[in-house]
């Protein structure tokens, strides 16, 4: 078995300048552990200590690679020897831009180029690069030419290609937090919902001393005929517009739902909203923000 269809090993290499760390990022927001300058021969080492490990912290490998190395080809040989060996067969992303945009960013970073120095010059060190890689990019599982792209579309592209497995909204991730207007609303919330027009469990003395969490409180609030509709008409709006963030290259929202005091409404509101999303294949996570104080 193709032990890297079961923990992808990813390779993120380029020209320099391309959008390398941004690409690592990406990766890096959709858990894969990531690791930038790592030698050629030590990626079988670093796929090695991966093996056997619990997946559920990290979905794969994602290591960045660049010709600062001597002998940079006949390494990166060597280690696709290794690598077929212990049955890992890595991805290769290979990013490049035309010269003139090399040119134009480093320009603005002010940065030197790695293969620069005082016999080499820029253009020249970007031509010696391009060599190099020249191998890489002839294999490469998916070539991308950031020339045009802003960071936001480097980003998408990516996404795409490596998303959470199966999951609706792709490696967007939700948060869904539960709180009280009176102590007020989170601060990293994305979308916030007021839910004091739903039916309030406070007032039936023997629902107040219990929370959201507990059945006779949610099916008060979520029974009702007002419940019903609101909790279907969330699931509609939210299916509709969490693809569209994914799309625009969004990987995280924080979804803020409250009612007065944090207990009861918004509670059972959340618990039924995680549920369902992570039902119909979301990635979603809930927090009861002021349970205990409501």
């Amino acid at each position: 078995m193709n032990r890297s269809s079961v923990f992808p090993v990813v390779i993120v290499t380029g020209l320099s300048g391309s959008g390398k760390s941004t690409a690592l990022r990406v990766f890096e927001d959709l858990r894969f552990f990531c690791v930038d300058g790592l030698p050629a021969s030590m990626v079988p080492k670093l796929v090695s200590l991966f093996e056997g490990r619990d997946s559920s912290r990290y979905r794969g490998l994602a290591l960045g690679m660049d010709v600062r190395q001597l002998d940079f080809a006949n390494d990166w040989l060597q280690a696709l020897q290794e690598l077929k060996q212990i049955g890992v067969k890595p991805k290769v992303v290979f990013l490049e831009a035309r010269v003139e945009t090399l040119f134009r960013r480093y320009a603005e970073t002010r940065r030197p180029h790695p293969l620069e120095s005082e016999q080499r010059s820029l253009d020249q060190a970007l031509e010696e690069e391009r060599r190099l890689l020249s191998p890489m990019r002839e294999t490469a599982d998916l070539v991308i030419d950031t020339t045009a792209y802003s960071i936001h579309d480097l980003r998408r592209q990516l996404q795409e290609s490596y998303q959470s497995d199966g999951l609706q909204g792709g490696g967007l991730r939700l948060n869904l937090i539960s709180f009280g207007f009176k102590y007020g609303p989170p601060r990293e919330a994305d979308l916030v919902f007021d839910l004091r027009f739903l039916p309030n469990p406070y007032f039936d003395p023997q629902l107040r001393p219990l929370s959201g969490k507990d059945k006779s409180v949610a099916d008060y609030v979520l029974e009702h005929e007002t419940g019903r509709q609101f909790i279907q008409k969330l699931l509609d709006f939210l299916i509709f517009v969490l693809p569209l963030y994914a799309k625009e290259g969004r990987y995280r929202l924080t979804i803020a739902l409250g009612c007065t005091g944090g207990r009861h409404r918004s509670v059972a509101v959340t618990e039924r909203m995680h549920a369902e999303l992570n039902r119909l294949g979301f990635n979603a996570t809930m927090e009861h923000r002021h349970l205990e104080l409501g």
